[in-house]
């Protein structure tokens, strides 16, 4: 129910956003069609993967609030609308056209901050070692595989800032993991966004 609850929110967010195949762009030569398949199913397995992290009872067991935290400062959602969204009512408007740059720049972003985040958890002071480490460790090698493969250069936002992450941790598991448990969720939503993004971007509607 959760999960559904914030699947929905983020597919409100998202309707008017992707459902609008007017925009125009630059087309990319470095992301050709097949790498973009290829990235697209990538985030697919990300997501699937993160909905299973979020049912198992590893990370958010005993934890009663249903909090959703996205800490990554990024602009991806507005970076990856293609068009003005025509409501008066909603706070998230963009007048320009729809660049594929900018938006995979923010997504590539997005999962350096989610790497840096998930590395230093694993350092801290864990409640149950043996089920977080074997449960988080495939999510981060999923997102480091979309950074190596999916990047537009070789260097774009490589590091995170790790120190910053660090300090999200102190010693009492319970807090910890609580947190981490939020800002998967937060995460879940993100990556959403970041699917149905890359699958406007693999469709090549932007290019038309």
């Amino acid at each position: 129910m959760v999960l559904f609850n914030i699947y929905f929110s983020s597919c409100v967010l998202l309707l008017l956003t992707l459902n609008t195949h007017t925009a125009t762009g630059h087309p990319l030569p470095e992301l050709s069609k097949e790498r973009c398949s290829d990235c697209s199913v990538l985030f697919k397995n990300l997501l699937l993967n993160i909905t299973q992290l979020l049912n198992s009872d590893a990370l958010c067991f005993g934890i009663p609030s249903n909090e959703i935290v996205v800490r990554s400062i990024t602009d991806t959602l507005l970076a990856c609308t293609p068009n003005l969204i025509q409501n008066p009512h909603c706070m998230m408007q963009r007048n320009a056209t729809f660049n594929e740059t900018e938006c995979l720049s923010n997504i590539m972003k997005d999962l350096a901050h989610y790497a840096a985040v998930i590395q230093s958890y694993l350092s801290s002071s864990l409640r149950s070692p043996e089920e977080e480490v074997p449960l988080l460790s495939p999510t981060l090698g999923i997102i480091q595989s979309l950074r190596k493969s999916c990047s537009l250069m070789p260097d774009e936002e490589k590091d995170s800032s790790e120190e910053e992450v660090a300090q999200l941790w102190g010693d009492d598991s319970y807090r910890n993991r609580q947190e981490m448990c939020k800002m998967m969720r937060g995460f879940y939503v993100r990556t959403i966004t970041i699917n149905r993004a890359v699958g406007y971007i693999a469709s090549g509607e932007h290019r038309k």
